[in-house]
Parts: structure tokens; C-alpha cells; sequence
């Protein structure tokens, strides 16, 4: 990618997030995301679930660079059944899917490797972020349009490694629907019930999340000041 060889699998050897967890209308967000042949996963009738992301890598193989991501639960491509039983099991399971539905970030080199690798829809934008206080807060702006401006409050501590999973990260870019596996390793997460704060701007990834009813108060939130991951290939999975 731009003359530089990226080894697989990719590491981030250090990084720190926050997060805000978001129920929005199972149709709505079905609408948004019909074209990737993948399915909204229901925690309740009617409701999935939009997790906004603020990341900063802080060294990793695709170098250090800020990421703000619109990421919404999908259901396992491979299941039959569509029913909120089945739902419920994927997401206690783990079989569940998270589809990077946005993801803009601040460096050329990563929206160029992310774009080809594995088909993330990284787009280049400017941000204004402070994972370091005890609230955190990120702003996200595009070709000077502001995306969202957000904060989220300090949490209580989780016992271990508190979201630490192996997930499948799934993407759609130029027709074609990805699936790679993504591997957390995060310590020192805190979370709590609510205690986001959200404002949209104009751009058109911020009117795609004020017509899922955002901003709205939500479930939980998380930070992580201590995060590793990794992620595989992509492998094309059929509608």
C-alpha cells in the first residue's frame, strides 16, 4: 500500500477508545445497510444496535492515527433462522457480526490499507480528540462539514478483560461484502448505563444518523485506555 509491504496479520500494539451504544429502529437501520445482503441484529423487537467510536492507534503496523467509526450488530451471514431467539444466542455466543458501516480517519497510509485489505470504508478526516481526562471527547469533521461531536462520562471498572473477544468485523465497499476476523485484547475498560452526550452536524454521515432518531440517550457506554488488536484477511461472503 503506497510503496510500503503490510504483513498478515495486522497488530495494534497500543491503542485507547471510547464508545456510546445506541438502540435504533431495526427497519431504519435495515435501510441503511440493505445494500451489504447483511441483517440488523435485534436485542429486542424492532431495535438493533448503532455503536459510535472514537480510536486512537497508537502503534500499530499501519502507524499512529485517529478513527471514528459507525458500527451497527449484525446477524451471523450463514444462519437460517431469522428470529429473535436466534439473535439473542448469536449475540451470547459471540457469532454475532459488526458491520463498519463509516469509518473516517486522519492518515492516508491506513484509509488507503484499510480500504484495500479488507474493505473498510475509511474516508480522510480532521479530529479534535482527548481520550485522557476522565470524560472523554471527540470531535469529527469532514471536508469542513462537522460529523458528531461526542463525550462520554467515566465508568466503573470491569472485573478482567471486560469486552475482550474474537469478533468478525464485516465491510462493504465497491459491491463487495467482507468478513475478517478482528481480535480485541483491551484492559482497564469502564462502563456504565447512559452518560453520552451527542451532537450532529450537517455532513451526510451525521443526517444518516439523525434519521435513526440520533442523538437519543444511550444504553451503555466504554472506554478502554489500553487496547490491542488484530485483524486477518478478508474473506467475501456472498448475499
Amino acid at each position: 500500500m503506497l510503496g510500503t509491504r503490510v504483513e498478515m496479520p495486522v497488530q495494534v500494539r497500543a491503542a485507547t477508545a471510547f464508545m456510546a451504544v445506541f438502540p435504533v429502529p431495526t427497519m431504519a437501520a435495515q435501510s441503511l445497510i440493505e445494500h451489504t445482503g447483511l441483517e440488523i441484529l435485534q436485542y429486542r423487537p424492532g431495535r438493533g444496535l448503532c455503536t459510535l467510536v472514537f480510536v486512537d492507534y497508537v502503534d500499530g503496523d499501519l502507524g499512529p492515527y485517529n478513527e471514528f467509526g459507525v458500527c451497527f450488530l449484525v446477524r451471523d451471514h450463514t444462519r437460517r433462522d431469522r428470529g429473535l431467539r436466534g439473535d439473542l444466542r448469536d449475540l451470547a455466543t459471540g457469532r454475532a457480526g459488526v458491520l463498519i458501516h463509516q469509518l473516517p480517519v486522519d492518515g492516508e497510509f491506513t484509509r488507503a490499507a484499510g480500504r484495500g485489505i479488507w474493505g473498510f470504508p475509511k474516508i480522510l478526516a480532521d479530529f479534535d480528540v482527548d481520550h485522557a481526562a476522565p470524560t472523554k471527547r471527540g470531535t469529527v469533521r469532514c471536508d469542513g462539514e462537522l460529523i458528531a461531536e461526542m463525550s462520554v462520562a467515566p465508568g466503573v471498572p470491569v472485573p478482567g478483560k471486560g469486552i475482550a473477544a474474537s469478533l468478525a468485523a464485516c465491510s462493504h465497499l465497491d459491491g463487495t461484502t467482507r468478513r475478517t476476523t478482528w481480535e480485541m485484547n483491551p484492559s482497564g475498560v469502564r462502563t456504565r448505563l447512559g452518560g453520552a452526550a451527542l451532537r450532529l452536524g450537517a455532513h451526510p454521515v451525521a443526517e444518516e444518523l439523525r434519521r435513526l432518531g440520533l442523538p437519543r440517550r444511550a444504553l451503555l457506554t466504554s472506554s478502554i485506555p489500553d487496547l490491542r488488536m488484530t485483524f486477518g484477511d478478508a474473506v467475501t461472503i456472498g448475499r
